[in-house]
C-alpha cells in the first residue's frame, strides 16, 4: 500500500501584483479598472483550478481535493505520483510568473501523511518558510531581468477581456497543458462549472457579482457607479479580513476538521457576499473584486458600501454563532473591515485598493471586530449608533431653511470639541468644562420653538454627548455620523 503526501499550494505576491504597473519600459501606468478586475479572477480561480486539474491529469478522483480558493490548496497524493505533480507545479508556477510579470509565485510544499495533523501541518509550513522568504530562490538569475509579461498585449488582452469581461456570464472554467497558467472559459482539456451552487459536488463556488453599465453589455466603470452614488459622486474599495484565523486553524487535530472549516469559510464568503451584492440597494452599485478562504474586496458606490459591510457583519456574526459555537476562544469568529474613499472619481482604483489595504491593517493593529470608515476607526456596535445618529442629523437638516450651514455648524463643534479634548489628553474626547460642550452644542443646533425640531435637538443632544457625574464626552461615533451625513447631502 502506498504512502499518502500531503501536497500543498500557495500563491505569493497577491497583493502587488493587483496593483503593479501595466505596459513596460517607460510606458508603465497603473493598472486600468478593467485589468485589475481580471487580475483578481484569475487569481482566485488560480488556486480552485490547479489542484483540479493536476487530479485530473493525474487520473486521481475529486475527493483527493483537501481544501482550495484564498490563494492556497492542500490534496493528497499517492507517494509514486509525487515527482509527476511537481513537474505539473513547476510548469503552470513558469506561466503564473511570466502572466504576472514576475510578481506572482506558486509554491509547493509536500510531505508524507505520517504523525499527528499539527506534526505534518509544521512539516509543511517548514518547507514554505525559505520559498516565502527567498524569491529569487526559484527564479534564478531570471529574477533580476525585467520581464517582458507587461509589455505583452495579449497578456493585458486576457485579463482586461477574457477575464474582466466575459467571466461574469461564462458557465464553466477550464485547463489546457498548452496553457499550464492560465484559467480558460468555457473551454479547456478539463472543465468544471460555475453554476449550479455549492450542492453540486464539481462546481467552483465563487462570488462573482458585477454590476452592469447602462447598456448591460459590460461591467460599470468606477465613473459609473460613481455617478450612481447618493450626494457626493465618488467611489470606494470595501475590504474585509476574518481575525485570527490562522490561530484558528492551527488549533485544529486532524486535516479533516482543517479541510471541514476552510471549506465552510469559503462557502460562506462566496455564497453570501454574492446573494448580498444582488439585493436591490446593491446590485447597480457594487463589484466583487474577489472573495477568499477569509477576505474579500468590493468596489462601487461609495454610499453602498458602508451598508454593505454592516450587512456583511451581521452575516458573518450569524453564520459564526451557528456554526463555530462549540469552539473555544474569539480566534476566527470576529471580522475587521475598512472602507477607502476615492476623493476624485478619476482615481486609480489600484490606488484605492491600496489604500483600502492599508486601513485594514491599521483597524487591526489597533484592535479586531472593527471597521475603518471617514478616518475613524469604530465597533460595530458604535457604527450602529452612528448610522441611526446621521439619520437624525439628515432628518433635523431637512427640517431647517439652511441645511448645509447647520452640518457646518455642527463640524465647527466636533472640531472645537476635539481641540478641547486634546488639551486635556482624554482618550474620549472629554472637555475640560462640561458646560463648554453644552454651549458649543446649543450653538451649532440653533434655537427653535417647534416642538417637532426641539424634540429632534433633544435626540440628537443625547446622541452626541456621554454624560457621566463628573465629565461629558463626545461619543466616537458623532464624527462618523456627521461626515456620513455631509457626504450623503452634498448635491
Amino acid at each position: 500500500m502506498s504512502v499518502q503526501v500531503f501536497l500543498q499550494g500557495k500563491i505569493a505576491g497577491i497583493e502587488e501584483f493587483l496593483a503593479a504597473p501595466s505596459g513596460g519600459g517607460e510606458s508603465l501606468r497603473p493598472p486600468s479598472e478593467m485589468c485589475l478586475l481580471g487580475r483578481s479572477r484569475w487569481v482566485t480561480l488560480l488556486s480552485e483550478i490547479l489542484p483540479r486539474a493536476l487530479l485530473a491529469e493525474l487520473g486521481l478522483a475529486r475527493l483527493l481535493l483537501g481544501s482550495s480558493g484564498g490563494g492556497q490548496f492542500i490534496i493528497v497524493l499517492p507517494q509514486e505520483m509525487l515527482p509527476q505533480a511537481e513537474q505539473f507545479m513547476n510548469s503552470a508556477a513558469e506561466e503564473v510568473w511570466r502572466l504576472s510579470s514576475g510578481h506572482l509565485r506558486l509554491i509547493t510544499a509536500a510531505t508524507e501523511n505520517l504523525g499527528d495533523w499539527s506534526v505534518v501541518r509544521r512539516r509543511l509550513a517548514e518547507e514554505l518558510a525559505p520559498k516565502l522568504a527567498a524569491p529569487a530562490a526559484a527564479a534564478g538569475l531570471g529574477f533580476f531581468e525585467e520581464s517582458a509579461g507587461n509589455a505583452d498585449p495579449s497578456v493585458e488582452s486576457y485579463f482586461t477581456e477574457t477575464l474582466a469581461l466575459d467571466f461574469p456570464a461564462a458557465g464553466a472554467a477550464g485547463w489546457s497543458p498548452e496553457h499550464p497558467g492560465r484559467v480558460l472559459l468555457n473551454g479547456g482539456k478539463h472543465v468544471w462549472p460555475l453554476t449550479g451552487g455549492p450542492a453540486a459536488p464539481e462546481t467552483i463556488s465563487l462570488a462573482r457579482h458585477t454590476a452592469a453599465s447602462e447598456d448591460g453589455h459590460r461591467p460599470a466603470t468606477r465613473q459609473e457607479l460613481a455617478e450612481r452614488a447618493q450626494g457626493r459622486k465618488t467611489f470606494g474599495v470595501l475590504r474585509g479580513d476574518v481575525d485570527s484565523l490562522g490561530i484558528r486553524l492551527r488549533r485544529l487535530q486532524s486535516i479533516e476538521e482543517h479541510v471541514q472549516l476552510s471549506v465552510m469559510y469559503k462557502q460562506f464568503f462566496a455564497g453570501e457576499l454574492e446573494v448580498v451584492c444582488s439585493l436591490p440597494e446593491f446590485w447597480r452599485k457594487a463589484t466583487v473584486l474577489y472573495s477568499g478562504g477569509d477576505d474579500f474586496a468590493v468596489y462601487g458606490s461609495w454610499d453602498a458600501l458602508i451598508p454593505l459591510a454592516r450587512e456583511i457583519q451581521r452575516l458573518f456574526h450569524r453564520f459564526c454563532e451557528e456554526n463555530l459555537k462549540e469552539l473555544p476562544g474569539p480566534e476566527g469568529k470576529t471580522i475587521t473591515m475598512a472602507i477607502a474613499l476615492a476623493r476624485d472619481p478619476e482615481e486609480s482604483l489600484a490606488a484605492i485598493f491600496q489604500q483600502a489595504g492599508r486601513l485594514l491593517n491599521l483597524a487591526k493593529s489597533s484592535g479586531k471586530d472593527c471597521i475603518h470608515v471617514l478616518g475613524q476607526t469604530l465597533e460595530w456596535r458604535q457604527l450602529a449608533a452612528a448610522s441611526d445618529l446621521r439619520e437624525t442629523m439628515l432628518r433635523m437638516a431637512g427640517e431647517l431653511e439652511h441645511p448645509r450651514r447647520f452640518l457646518a455648524d455642527l463640524d465647527a463643534f466636533y472640531r472645537k470639541a476635539a481641540a478641547a479634548g486634546s488639551l486635556t489628553g482624554a482618550r474620549g474626547r472629554r472637555l475640560e468644562k462640561p458646560w463648554q460642550v453644552q454651549r458649543h452644542l446649543a450653538r451649532a443646533l440653533g434655537e427653535t420653538r417647534e416642538k417637532e425640531l426641539q424634540k429632534l435637538k433633544n435626540h440628537l443632544t443625547n446622541e452626541i454627548l456621554a454624560r457621566s457625574a463628573t465629565q461629558v464626552r463626545v461619543r466616537p461615533g458623532g464624527r462618523l455620523a456627521l461626515e456620513w451625513a455631509r457626504l450623503l447631502a452634498e448635491v
